[in-house]
């Protein structure tokens, strides 16, 4: 009996003890923003993305950490020489979350529903070239461009190109369902969003059986979850709050880069914004260093053009509108408007816009104009300033990769119209070449500075902090994600 006895209580500890050395494999994620909905294919919420790119859904190709494209639901595909034709091999025995099975119907169903006309696709330019897709057989998906464009690999990797089945497609927003490593398990409005491994997944497993997605609008309370250990990770974390937390060695602080070109946006066919004095004069009258240090803890990059500096095409341009308050009061009187001028200034919730929105308030007040700041929420945004381009100004980080030629867009909420920059756009969209599309985005750059179509601030810096114990979490953010697909526990 004693003897029985011994052999039980081993068998108790060593349990025990590999319980208590396991790594774990849960994890609660601090966000600011919630998103409106969960379709990365029908908003322009960066939110949206945050949550569900590469861990619910997946496009053909995908952006990788460093912002390289990889392949994700496409396997592999050829291009044909004149550079118009992609044919695409897709990965087999791949099946949504809802267990129906993924195949080249899926993908020809999603791109032609992302740029139909009636599309609610929020970067529906992207898929503007393509002429047909064709489904050549399961596997295989032959898509047509009606002219080479350089980089339609890249914008298929981008959230708004995922690949959605047509039985579940108008339901992704409150129940989504992709293929991808994990799946939608519930969201509980104002406060969470969870997902869990999904099993039958096609790829290489996860190590995470459960991610839970916490909202935290107040960035005062980021720090207070982090030590009681209640959220494990900010991926986006206050920059103003670094300095509580990093010199504890519970918690790793990594400050990487984004493409979050963080810009005072002005309103172009509102008077008197139309005027291009007015519009330097703003220009002239920011002062960047103040901006950051005010709004980013001193860690945003200053630009002069709408680039990363982290792009190999960006060109410095942030010495042609040096802080200078009496040149700027020189232009509002070149435009008549030397007894200044009363305008409005949106503020969505994020505290880049709002700690920002002050500090340029009072700025352009030395210069001569008077703005009334108006927070707004974020959906308030999206709809009156995004939407209905009911603004006279306003703050915003565009975090989307790559997305100068926004500006040449007809619909979109700067009313910017330069056919001279929509020319080199449209030369760029031609163009493969690395070295010719650098120049061609120089000059484009340039156009813009030129214009001051919007005042340019500051490249947002992505400031994150979690669990020294964590591991796999990006450091950058060449786009607007949370990858969880490598995201471990350290044993």
């Amino acid at each position: 009996m004693k003897l029985w006895k011994t052999i039980l209580a081993a068998a108790v500890l060593a349990l025990a003890g590999s319980q208590a050395f396991a790594a774990r494999t849960d994890l609660v994620i601090g966000i600011p923003l919630e998103p409106p909905h969960l379709d990365p294919t029908a908003g322009a919420a960066a939110a949206i993305d945050e949550v569900l790119y590469a861990n619910v859904f997946e496009g053909l190709t995908r952006i990788g950490p460093n912002g390289e494209v990889l392949p994700d639901l496409a396997e592999s595909w050829a291009i044909s020489d004149d550079g118009k034709v992609y044919t695409f091999k897709l990965h087999t025995g791949v099946k949504f979350h809802d267990g129906s099975d993924f195949d080249a119907s899926d993908v020809k169903f999603s791109l032609d529903r992302a740029r139909a006309d009636n599309s609610v696709n929020a970067q529906k330019a992207l898929f503007a070239a393509i002429d047909t897709v064709e489904v050549v057989d399961p596997t295989t998906v032959k898509v047509t461009l009606k002219n080479p464009q350089g980089s339609f690999l890249y914008n298929l990797g981008w959230g708004d190109a995922v690949i959605v089945a047509p039985e579940s497609a108008d339901t992704n927003k409150e129940k989504p369902i992709g293929t991808g490593p994990f799946k939608f398990q519930s969201w509980a409005k104002g406060s969470s969003i969870t997902l869990v491994k999904s099993n039958n997944y096609w790829g290489a497993p996860v190590s995470l059986d459960k991610a839970e997605f916490r909202i935290v609008p107040d960035a005062a309370a980021a720090v207070p979850a982090l030590l009681s250990g209640d959220i494990q990770a900010f991926p986006f974390f206050d920059p103003d709050s670094v300095a509580q937390v990093k010199d504890d060695p519970r918690f790793k602080v990594v400050i990487g880069s984004t493409e979050g070109e963080t810009i005072l946006a002005i309103n172009n066919k509102k008077p008197p914004f139309d005027k291009l004095e007015v519009r330097q004069a703003i220009a002239f009258a920011l002062d960047r260093k103040a901006i950051i240090d005010g709004a980013s803890a001193g860690l945003g990059v200053p630009i002069g053009s709408h680039m990363s500096p982290a792009s190999k095409a960006y060109v410095d341009l942030t010495g042609l509108y040096p802080h200078n308050v009496d040149k700027a009061k020189e232009l509002l009187k070149q435009a008549g408007l030397e007894n200044g001028i009363k305008a409005t200034l949106k503020l969505p919730p994020p505290s880049y816009a709002r700690l920002g929105g002050e500090i340029i308030a009072s700025q352009l007040r030395d210069v001569g104009i008077d703005l009334e700041i108006i927070p707004v929420e974020w959906a308030q945004w999206l709809d009156q300033v995004f939407t209905k381009k009911d603004y006279d100004l306003t703050i915003v980080s565009h975090t989307e990769p790559n997305d100068i030629d926004i500006y040449s867009r007809k619909d979109y909420y700067f009313n910017y119209d330069n056919p001279a920059f929509d020319k080199i756009i449209a030369e760029l969209n031609l163009t493969s070449d690395d070295a010719k599309r650098n120049t061609l985005l120089g000059e484009a750059q340039k156009i813009l500075a030129d214009d001051a179509v919007v005042g340019f601030l500051y490249e947002l810096p992505k400031v994150g902090v979690w669990d020294a114990k964590l591991q796999g979490l990006w450091e950058n953010a060449p786009i607007q994600a949370n990858d969880l697909t490598k995201v471990k526990w350290a044993d």
